[in-house]
């Protein structure tokens, strides 16, 4: 399980953090430049997939805008990739046993209370405003991990995965969160045909299919009932990914074997190579060597297999098309009142200071108890400066920013704007901040090669 470890989540966002940076850059820009229109304007085009009548990508027989397809179907993929990282933690990782989850979950569970509070504490008792509440709850994996990241070797092996599994866990809450308070008006229909298809998934997990195939064209009728339904759509993602096998088709051992058995029987001879180089395999050789890629295929689990395929379109491909879309905060008009008062502030202030300090104090109090221990290899100073990169909030902030406030008036899209900004110097703050105090904590050498990787 090494190469599936949260150290090889770790890994593997610290490249899009940095494109996460460029992408949400540029999209400032362009909504700020002579483009500002065009691009505000792009986003509202429709999106369509029909075959006769039916339109895969429509919500209420209307098509679905490119806003839409972005935040309904693409995050839905997003979601569907945190869905099977947090089943394989439960199954064989972090959250698979009480005493190894305890601490993050504790301090996720602050982490998205204190926020929410001072939220509710700070912004005007306005329900068109209040509808926000969940925006600052939220840690941004990728941007978190990247600055985690830039130090290497310094950073305790404990720091890492409590950041990383606290960061899951938020994404878990902000998915129960928008199932409960972001569905609209239920279409029990749809809600059927969902619970059927759901049941077929149960069947054939049951039923040991391996064939992600069928998992893939089931879950988007999942996703497209869902979506019609009144539920957001997004949870589609994480509910589908509970249904894909973790159990592979054919054991390592008997994998092994078969391999062996098949290389003996390899007839070397009989491949053809000219002058050139270039090699013709006969017939046997081929259906050998495909035979041995059948077997290699069954030998990873559906659910392994989808994440790791899915590793490169979500981090260089979905999150940055999101960011892009999203991040354009129109900036005409807004001043540092805008930061000051009401949403923009109440965002800012839940997640430059909320999340710390509900992520620091639930922590402290559960050590102080005797509940858990601290993570292995760190002391209060180093993890009161990780828990400071806890209040980077994009990906989800930004997502529950437009649940609440996209296409609901002028005065939605003054709140969504104020919200965005506050997300996105709440995060700025408590990047830098974190950095600093990392950088003034964590030991001055390198923790040595064993660090690299869990035992």
């Amino acid at each position: 399980m090494r190469n599936y470890t949260f150290l090889s989540m770790f890994r593997k966002y610290v490249n899009s953090s940095l494109i996460l940076i460029i992408v949400t850059i540029v999209a400032m820009i362009v909504a700020n430049s002579g483009w500002g229109d065009a691009y505000r304007s792009l986003w509202e085009k429709p999106v369509s997939f029909s075959i006769g009548n039916f339109n895969l990508f429509s919500h209420g027989k209307e098509s679905l805008s490119l806003m839409d397809f972005i935040n309904d179907f693409l995050m839905a993929l997003f979601f569907f990739s945190v869905g099977l990282e947090i089943k394989r933690e439960i199954l064989v990782g972090e959250l698979s046993t009480l005493k190894k989850a305890l601490l993050p979950i504790i301090g996720a569970c602050g982490g998205m209370a204190i926020p929410v509070l001072i939220f509710f504490l700070t912004c005007p008792d306005d329900a068109l405003m209040l509808r926000g509440t969940a925006i600052p709850m939220a840690t941004d994996i990728a941007f978190s991990l990247g600055v985690l990241s830039m130090f290497g070797k310094r950073v305790p092996i404990g720091l890492k995965i409590f950041l990383a599994t606290l960061a899951v866990a938020d994404d878990l809450g902000g998915i129960l969160v928008i199932a409960v308070f972001y569905s609209s008006e239920l279409h029990l229909q749809y809600l059927a045909y969902a619970g059927i298809l759901l049941v077929i998934l149960a069947i054939g997990n049951r039923r040991h299919v391996i064939s992600k195939m069928f998992y893939i064209v089931i879950g988007t009728f999942v996703w497209y009932s869902l979506l019609n339904s009144g539920i957001h759509a997004t949870i589609a993602g994480v509910v589908v990914a509970f249904f894909v096998p973790a159990r592979p088709g054919v054991s390592a051992l008997h994998f092994v074997k078969h391999l062996r058995n098949k290389i003996n029987r390899f007839p070397i001879d009989q491949a053809t190579t000219n002058h050139k180089g270039t090699t013709i395999l006969s017939n046997e050789q081929i259906m050998l060597l495909k035979n041995i890629e059948h077997a290699s295929d069954r030998t990873i689990s559906p659910l392994q297999d989808l994440e790791d395929a899915l590793q490169n379109p979500i981090n260089y491909f979905v999150i940055p098309v999101f960011a892009f879309a999203n991040a354009g905060v129109n900036l005409e008009g807004i001043s540092m009142d805008s930061l000051l008062n009401g949403v923009g502030l109440a965002v800012f202030l839940g997640l430059a200071v909320g999340k710390f300090v509900g992520v620091f104090s639930f922590s402290w109090l559960a050590v102080k108890l005797g509940f858990v221990q601290l993570p292995q290899g760190c002391n209060w100073k180093n993890f009161f400066s990780v828990c400071m990169l806890t209040g980077i909030g994009f990906t989800v902030s930004m997502f529950i920013a437009d649940l609440s406030y996209y296409n609901i008036g002028i005065e939605g899209s003054t709140l969504l704007n104020d919200a965005k900004l506050g997300i996105l110097c709440g995060s700025i703050v408590a990047g830098v901040s974190g950095w600093i105090l990392l950088a003034a904590h964590l030991p001055r050498q390198d923790l040595g090669e064993h660090n690299e990787d869990l035992p």
